[in-house]
């Protein structure tokens, strides 16, 4: 199977590099293409890679092509490509908000999948939503489903709807919890950590927060009633978030993230 990646921007490439060990692409490189000549020329020198500086040398010959551009992006990047493709074709899109009859029919194809990816899948801790039209056959499905497992998980969802709602969790996910994170660093800061001393604090108890839930199957609020003791410190801070409504504003922002891909998806 030959495999192109449309676009080696940090989505692209995260992509391309966890694909490129993929079983299902044989003896054959991962194909990608760049409309940057000093970007393309870089990818050349990655062995795992075939890097293209023309649409017309790698679109035809492709069998799964991902289209891993900006959304704003999108009706540029139809234009190059689409005198050279085919309705045997499977379409990836990683664009956000970009819905599935939107690539179709700036295509003229019907094989498309859309999907939700994450910045995890830098590291692969990623996690990927996706859904399918119905001209997708259920093999098709299998073989992007197992591409996209190259930078971590992926989560099979029945319309797109979902992948919107999973913008507002997973794909603009990591931000939330950076920003809770470079909270957590500026009171060590002003608690007279040092910025070492504050980093070490912090990652290690996201990681080892992580690591407990996924090792269990208690809940976040059971593990919250662990750690919290009556009258302790944890409880003073936790009640300080009930007081100042953290839960439901973190609830409104994921909410905010899913209208926001909504209506990108109703934009021209």
């Amino acid at each position: 199977m030959k495999v192109l990646v449309l676009g080696a921007g940090n989505m692209g490439l995260t992509y391309a590099e966890g694909m490129a060990s993929s079983p299902f692409l044989g003896k054959r490189k991962l194909m990608i293409f760049d409309v940057s000549p000093q970007k393309t020329e870089a990818l050349s020198t990655m062995a795992q890679f075939d890097a293209y500086d023309s649409v017309e040398d790698c679109v035809p010959k492709a069998d799964v092509i991902f289209l891993a551009v900006k959304p704003y992006h999108k009706e540029s990047l139809f234009e190059s490509i689409k005198p050279y493709v085919n309705q045997e074709q499977v379409f990836v899109s990683l664009m956000a908000g970009v819905t599935i009859k939107t690539i179709q029919d700036g295509l003229d194809i019907k094989k498309v999948i859309r999907t939700m990816p994450n910045l995890p899948a830098k590291v692969g801790k990623g996690v990927t939503s996706f859904t399918e039209s119905e001209e997708v056959s259920r093999i098709e499905l299998l073989t992007v489903r197992s591409l996209l497992d190259t930078t971590g998980a992926s989560i099979h969802v029945e319309t797109e709807n979902f992948i919107d709602a999973s913008t507002g969790i997973s794909g603009s996910g990591p931000a939330y919890i950076f920003y809770f994170m470079q909270s957590m660093l500026e009171a060590a800061l002003k608690m007279g950590f040092s910025s070492n001393d504050s980093k070490v604090l912090v990652s290690q108890t996201f990681e080892g927060a992580v690591a407990l839930f996924n090792d269990s199957d208690l809940s976040p609020e059971t593990w919250m009633d662990r750690v919290a003791s009556k009258g302790g410190t944890t409880r003073a801070a936790l009640d300080s978030m009930e007081d100042n409504n953290v839960k439901e504003l973190i609830k409104e922002a994921a909410y905010a993230a899913f209208n926001r891909a909504t209506e990108l998806g109703k934009e021209k």
